[in-house]
């Protein structure tokens, strides 16, 4: 099975149609199976005192104008929709509370995705359940008694998911990532286990696929040096081109495990060992 390579744009979009457009044609172009994006209802999510409080940012003074700069609503999503479709490419994106969620409901998206924030969130994982849609669950900031709760609310309403490893730092230190967990994580809860990457630079997803995942999700952006908290830990056009690249190449490496000469090293044998005794080597 390939791994699902997940573009994941996010918020890096700042609020620009246009740039989410780029970053969709950047994931396209490096042949990356899906885009991601994150909605949120912002008075759900954060509280009157925190959107009044200060931030200076591109959108005015209040936390509230930042937030609200870097939301995409109804008409944007339409022309995502839309132009993922005409460019041949996937979208979803993580909904950070219910009524986000539902919002999504209306493009009839072939996948959920649970953010690591909201993997302790059990009515909302009880909603996202009820939709039977694949739904990739990130596992950061999680303890083991999380995800056991996660899976069970997954495996008793029968709705298909895979877990993620993620490490929530932005940006991840190579060190912190624990990519053994892949394999932990696949063994305890008997299922595909993928990987949400938070790093600087490519080395630690290389890993993680050579450990079998079955996901891959890095952010996405047109440079490191723009305006936002995610840029830091995303991934450029070109390093996002590598990136997949050199994935699909590894999952062909890979191969089967199979002990056995190669038919393509049976002409090579002859040859380098045309000098032995032929009963040396039968």
């Amino acid at each position: 099975m390939s791994i699902f390579i997940i573009a994941e744009i996010g918020i890096n979009h700042n609020g620009d149609i246009e740039i989410a457009k780029k970053l969709i044609d950047v994931a396209k172009d490096a042949g990356a199976d899906a885009v991601k994006f994150q909605k949120r209802t912002i008075d759900l999510v954060y509280s009157k005192e925190f959107l009044d409080s200060p931030r200076e940012s591109p959108w005015g003074h209040t936390q509230r104008a930042q937030k609200e700069g870097l939301e995409f609503g109804l008409k944007e999503y339409q022309e995502i929709d839309r132009y993922c479709k005409e460019k041949g490419i996937e979208w979803f994106a993580s909904a950070w509370d219910i009524e986000s969620l539902r919002f999504l409901r209306q493009f009839n998206l072939r996948y959920n995705k649970v953010a690591s924030a909201m993997i302790v969130y059990e009515e909302f994982l009880k909603e996202v359940a009820s939709e039977g849609k694949y739904t990739f669950i990130s596992t950061g900031m999680s303890k083991v008694e999380d995800i056991d709760k996660a899976v069970e609310i997954f495996r008793s309403a029968g709705c298909p998911f895979e877990l993620m490893h993620c490490v929530s730092t932005y940006p991840m230190d190579d060190e912190d990532a624990n990519l053994r967990r892949i394999i932990t994580l696949r063994e305890r809860y008997k299922c595909n286990v993928g990987y949400s990457g938070h790093e600087v630079g490519l080395a630690v997803s290389y890993a993680a696929a050579a450990l079998g995942i079955t996901s891959l999700e890095r952010h996405i952006t047109l440079d490191r040096a723009m305006y936002g908290s995610d840029q830091a830990a995303s991934v450029e056009p070109a390093g996002f081109r590598m990136l997949v690249g050199a994935i699909r190449k590894i999952e062909k490496a890979m191969g089967t495990g199979e002990i056995n000469m190669h038919p393509k090293e049976v002409p090579i044998a002859k040859k380098l060992r045309s000098h032995i005794p032929f009963e040396a080597h039968e």
